[in-house]
C-alpha cells in the first residue's frame, strides 16, 4: 500500500533524506522511529503529495504521489505534527467543510461525521467550538478528518506529541483500533509509541533508514549473544565466578547497588545457548537461593540507542 522507492529531499544544500526505501504493506502498522531531525516529517511530507523529492519516487495504493497525485491522495488520511484545524468552527462544521473539500456527497458524508465522531469518541463535543478543546481533542478531531473520506492509507506524523499522558493511552488505543481497517505508518521519536503500537519499525538516522523488522527481530539480530537475568541470595563475588565457571557464558554483570543480600545477575552466552539449567543447577548446588531466572531481549530503547550512537545499522 506504501512504496518509497530511493527517496532523496535536499533543501539547498541540505540533505534531509538520502535514499529512502521501504514498503508497507496492507493492515500493517508501522512506525517510522528517528531522533528528532533525521528525515521523518520531510518523509512524511513527501509521501502525502506535500513535498516533491528532489529523487526517487513514492506510491500509495499503487498511485504515484507526484504523476497521480490526487488519485493518491483519495486513499490517504493525513495527520500531519500541527494538525491544521479552523479554531472558529464547531467540530461538526469542521468536518462538514473538510468533507465537502473532498467531494463527498451529502448523505455520504453525514453518515460518516457520525461514524467517524463516534470512532474517536467525541461525541459531547461535536457542538463545541475547536478552539475551546483541549490538545487532546483536538488531536482527536484531527484523527476524525484524517479517516473521514474513508481512505486505506493513514500516515500519521508524531500523533500524541504534547498531550497528556491519558489521552496518550487513549490516542494509541485508538490507532491500534484503526489499524484493523487502514494500512497506517505511524511517526514518531518516542519509543514506547512504537512497542505499544506498531507491529513493525523502521528506524532513520541523519536522513537514511538504518534498520528496518520487528523491534524482536532487531533485537536479535543485534544483540549477538544470548541474555539471562537472575536474581540470586548469596555473596556477589562467589556467585559471579562461579557463574562465569559455566561453559558457554561469556559475561557475568552485577546490576543494581549490592544494598541488600540478594543481586540481579546478567549473563551473556554465546548465541544459540541455552544454559538456564546449567546456570540453575550451579546456583543450587552451592547452596544459595535462586529467586529469578529468565531470558532477556535487547529492549527498543537499546537497539535505538545502538543504532542511532555508532550510526550503523542494516539498510
Amino acid at each position: 500500500m506504501i512504496e518509497a522507492q530511493g527517496l532523496t529531499k535536499f533543501f539547498g544544500d541540505f540533505l534531509a533524506i538520502n535514499d529512502v526505501n521501504f514498503t508497507v504493506h496492507r493492515g500493517e502498522i508501522v512506525g517510522f522511529l528517528g531522533p528528532n531531525g533525521s528525515g521523518k516529517t520531510t518523509t512524511m511530507r513527501i509521501l502525502t503529495g506535500y513535498l516533491s523529492p528532489t529523487s526517487g519516487a513514492a506510491k500509495i495504493a499503487g498511485f504515484d504521489v507526484q504523476t497521480q497525485s490526487l488519485d493518491a491522495r483519495k486513499h490517504i488520511g493525513y495527520l500531519p505534527e500541527t494538525v491544521p484545524l479552523y479554531t472558529e468552527m464547531t467540530v461538526e462544521d469542521y468536518l462538514a467543510y473538510m468533507g465537502r473539500i473532498r467531494s463527498m456527497d451529502s448523505r455520504r458524508l453525514k453518515r460518516r461525521m457520525d461514524e467517524v465522531i463516534d470512532i474517536v469518541r467525541i461525541g459531547d463535543y461535536r457542538n463545541t467550538h475547536i478552539g475551546k478543546l483541549s490538545k487532546g481533542y483536538r488531536q482527536r478531531v484531527g484523527l476524525a478528518q484524517a479517516v473521514l473520506h474513508e481512505p486505506e492509507v493513514l500516515i500519521l506524523d508524531e500523533p500524541t506529541i504534547g498531550i497528556d499522558p491519558i489521552q496518550v493511552v487513549e490516542t494509541r488505543h485508538l490507532i491500534r483500533s484503526l489499524g484493523q481497517d487502514h494500512t497506517v505508518i505511524l511517526s514518531t521519536h518516542i519509543l514506547p509509541e512504537v512497542s505499544a503500537v506498531c507491529q513493525r519499525v523502521l528506524i532513520i538516522h541523519e536522513g537514511e533508514v538504518v534498520a528496518e523488522d520487528t523491534p524482536t527481530n532487531l533485537a536479535e539480530r543485534l544483540q549477538g549473544t544470548e541474555r539471562i537475568e537472575l536474581e540470586v541470595l548469596g555473596p556477589a563475588k562467589e556467585v559471579v565466578s562461579a557463574l562465569r565457571a559455566v561453559p558457554g557464558v561469556a559475561d557475568v554483570r552485577r546490576q543494581g547497588d549490592g544494598a541488600t543480600a540478594n543481586h540481579v545477575y546478567l549473563v551473556e552466552c554465546r548465541r544459540g545457548a541455552d544454559l538456564r539449567e546449567q546456570l540453575a543447577k550451579t546456583i543450587v548446588q552451592h547452596g544459595w537461593g535462586l529467586l529469578k531466572l529468565g531470558s532477556v531481549s535487547m529492549s527498543l530503547e537499546e537497539v535505538f540507542l545502538q543504532l542511532t550512537a555508532r550510526g550503523e545499522g542494516d539498510k
